[in-house]
């Protein structure tokens, strides 16, 4: 089966928005064994939409199209397929009473813009939108198919996952499953040479990936059977824990910040923050974790010298290494530990200075009993998750 995915909206041509469902979906359809062959990008325009679309159907035997099922006057993805398969649109009776439902629901009274969200094209039927008003559609004519997604990645993933990734994999062959492992410590090349040489055949497929929490390995078994899939991915798993061992930190949907806070939960420690360099980002990551109120403390964000010493700093160690430096980053973490009573203070401070490409940013680690301070180049989200990595290093060692 081949694929393409059409990406609508104006925004995206503008560089307003970043097409984050266009990599979403062809995550999704390599998992489904479809073969991804053509992106598309078009803007709100009736003429053009139906071109790509027409294209897209000619030569696919899937289209996936993003966006668009609005119900304002720039919305134009129904008209586009209705145009040019031919169809004509027609309000649904069940839509438009599941629409009025639902703005009856929210104590608002349904805009007529919105019965157009209601209508379908006799080849389509309607796809049900738990996290907005439009429904998606699901066409299928002349041996293809056609979905029609919403623009807004909550939308769209949710309606992906429970109502056209179960349709598409009943016509698939094939079972074929994945699991990403999530490591940090290691280069992209290093991860590759170590895990490559474990996976000389095409099934499971191995793939290396750079992402900002650091490197991923993406494992994919294909089987006849889910049983046969899932043998054949656990037997991948352990010949890459095995050589990968603790710079493994998560698999598939972990983040960091919920391994850390589940290690420190299980310990029975918690957690302080000072910040100076990432300005709030380690301490916003945290605070996103639901269960962050057991183990973090909270965040100190002390951008200049005065902060840092009304903070706990003393200002003598300040003048004497800088306030870039390992010293003050390993008085910055003992300062919140003390101040806010927690178990682990983590300091952060550095400089975005051209001269100094590399080293101006220092994260200390401190328990009271020793600290840890690495040096690392500039970047407050590669930062942040080296704070997590180190401290999840020190969590886990037998000391």
């Amino acid at each position: 089966m081949k694929a393409e995915i059409v990406s609508i909206g104006s925004e995206l041509l503008l560089g307003e928005t970043t097409d984050t469902n266009a990599a979403y979906l062809a995550s999704q359809l390599v998992l489904l064994g479809i073969d991804l062959h053509w992106v598309s990008q078009v803007g709100d325009d009736l003429s053009r939409l139906v071109e790509v679309v027409k294209r897209a159907w000619l030569r696919s035997d899937l289209v996936l199209t993003s966006g668009g099922l609005g119900p304002t006057g720039d919305d134009l993805t129904r008209e586009a397929i209705a145009e040019m398969l031919g169809e004509k649109l027609a309000v649904d009776a069940a839509l438009e009473q599941e629409l009025r439902q639902r703005f009856d629901h929210w104590g608002m009274t349904m805009p007529q813009s919105n019965l157009r969200q209601a209508t379908l094209i006799p080849s389509a039927r309607s796809l049900k939108n738990a996290q907005g008003t439009a429904p998606g559609w699901w066409v299928e004519r002349d041996g293809r198919i056609l979905v029609a997604l919403p623009g807004p990645p909550r939308e769209m993933q949710e309606m992906w996952q429970k109502e056209v990734q179960p349709q598409l994999q009943q016509q698939s062959k094939f079972v074929i499953l994945a699991r990403s492992f999530k490591t940090l410590g290691l280069s992209e090349a290093a991860v590759g040479e170590m895990a490559f040489p474990l996976f000389p055949l095409e099934n499971p497929a191995l793939g290396v990936y750079a992402k900002p929490d650091g490197i991923q390995l993406r494992l994919k078994a294909r089987a006849e059977s889910q049983k046969q899939a899932e043998a054949i991915l656990a037997e991948g798993e352990g010949k890459i824990r095995k050589v990968l061992g603790d710079y493994i930190w998560g698999t598939d949907n972990d983040t960091l910040e919920t391994a850390i806070g589940r290690l420190l939960v299980e310990k029975g420690l918690t957690l302080a923050i000072m910040e100076d360099y990432s300005g709030g980002w380690l301490t916003a990551s945290l605070t996103d974790i639901p269960e962050s109120p057991r183990f973090f403390k909270g965040g100190l964000i002390a951008s200049t010298d005065q902060a840092k010493i009304a903070f706990g700093v003393k200002a003598e160690t300040i003048a004497k290494h800088g306030a870039v430096s390992a010293e003050v980053a390993r008085a910055m973490a003992e300062a919140a530990k003390l101040l806010l009573k927690a178990s682990i203070g983590i300091g952060i401070t550095g400089i975005d200075e051209t001269s100094r490409p590399t080293g101006t940013v220092f994260v200390s680690i401190t328990n009271g009993r020793g600290s840890q301070v690495v040096s690392r180049p500039r970047g407050k989200r590669r930062i942040t998750s080296t704070a997590l990595f180190e401290l999840r290093r020190r969590l886990l060692s037998p000391g």
